[in-house]
């Protein structure tokens, strides 16, 4: 597995992961009403075109393995981890360790003294991990359902 840094080109693929990983992976932790929220599949095509521009603002790593991506994360320059996703096939393989790895590297760099997160249920026990605290759990809404999230904090 390599990580690299995103090209525009990978937007596509980012969103198809996005897209199978939270209505695979979460399902464990949320209703299908919930992902289906979360993930609307018809809003696909804007959900690229969005991505393709709020990703290339961002620090934004992509990992592959044999070519293929099978995760990816993003943080925004003042530090909020926007994205952290796995494709569904390779969980548990240490992808999201090394592209946080990479994140706070970069994180360093710029001198940041805290990243802060909106941690779904499921990633929460992966940020516990990795020295994030709970700063609270939140209610977030999308397309009138009510979703579960905490906001997170690493210093």
């Amino acid at each position: 597995m390599m990580i690299m840094k995103f090209k525009e080109t990978d937007t596509e693929d980012m969103v198809s992961l996005f897209y199978e990983t939270v209505h695979s992976v979460n399902l464990n932790d949320y209703s299908q009403t919930e992902v289906d929220a979360w993930a609307p599949k018809e809003e696909k095509e804007l959900t690229i075109s969005s991505w393709k521009v709020s990703l290339g603002q961002n620090i934004t790593f992509v990992a592959k393995a044999n070519d293929t991506l099978v995760g990816f994360s993003d943080m925004t320059h003042d530090g909020y981890l926007n994205r952290l996703y796995v494709h569904k096939d390779y969980q548990g393989q240490g992808i999201a360790m090394a592209l946080v790895d990479k994140l706070e590297s970069e994180a360093k760099k710029l001198n940041l003294l805290n990243i802060s997160t909106d941690a779904s249920i499921t990633a929460k026990p992966f940020f516990e991990h990795r020295g994030y605290t709970i700063v609270c759990s939140q209610t977030v809404e999308r397309k009138s359902v009510k979703l579960t999230n905490f906001k997170m904090i690493k210093n």
